[in-house]
């Protein structure tokens, strides 16, 4: 079964890949690895997906978990939209997460999870994958998570 038809049968739903606000490209493939930028969370009705972890009336661990998933879900449009087929996805290698998160907020790998889980969803053992949960002070406009990723793929 096609990595396609297994997202279709799962109800997974892909956004329409964004385009970049700065000087950057969304994938680089080289020696058989695509690299793909830093995505940012956005709602299934476009809106970003804001704020920072720990803060008192900030997003809950669940709310920050989504948010790395829509940020899964980005990555794996930018990666259909550069390779025109999520079928030649080798491995899941890397995931980088950051986490908007206040000084107190301990909590990176469980919002990570969002992410990693949706990629394990997806493409089985080959979802499995290193990865970075970092906190940081804050996020391009204001968003709550940024996940990164470096996919191994086929030719």
């Amino acid at each position: 079964m096609s990595i396609e038809q297994h997202l279709s049968d799962s109800g997974i739903v892909l956004p329409e890949p964004a385009a970049p606000v700065a000087s950057y490209v969304p994938v680089v493939i080289h020696g058989g690895l695509a690299h793909v930028s830093g995505q940012i969370p956005f709602n299934a009705d476009g809106a970003l997906m804001l704020g920072c972890m720990g803060l008192d009336g900030g997003p809950d661990v669940a709310f920050g978990q989504r948010a790395a998933e829509r940020c899964g879900l980005m990555i794996l449009a930018q990666l259909k939209a550069a390779l025109g087929s999520l079928d030649r996805v080798e491995r899941i290698v890397k995931l980088g997460v950051f986490v908007a998160s206040d000084s107190t907020f301990i909590q990176q790998p469980q919002v990570a999870n969002g992410a990693s889980d949706l990629m394990v969803r997806v493409f089985g053992e080959a979802g499995k994958h290193a990865r970075s949960a970092v906190g940081v002070p804050v996020l391009p406009l204001g968003v709550v998570v940024e996940v990164d990723a470096v996919v191994a793929i086929r030719d």
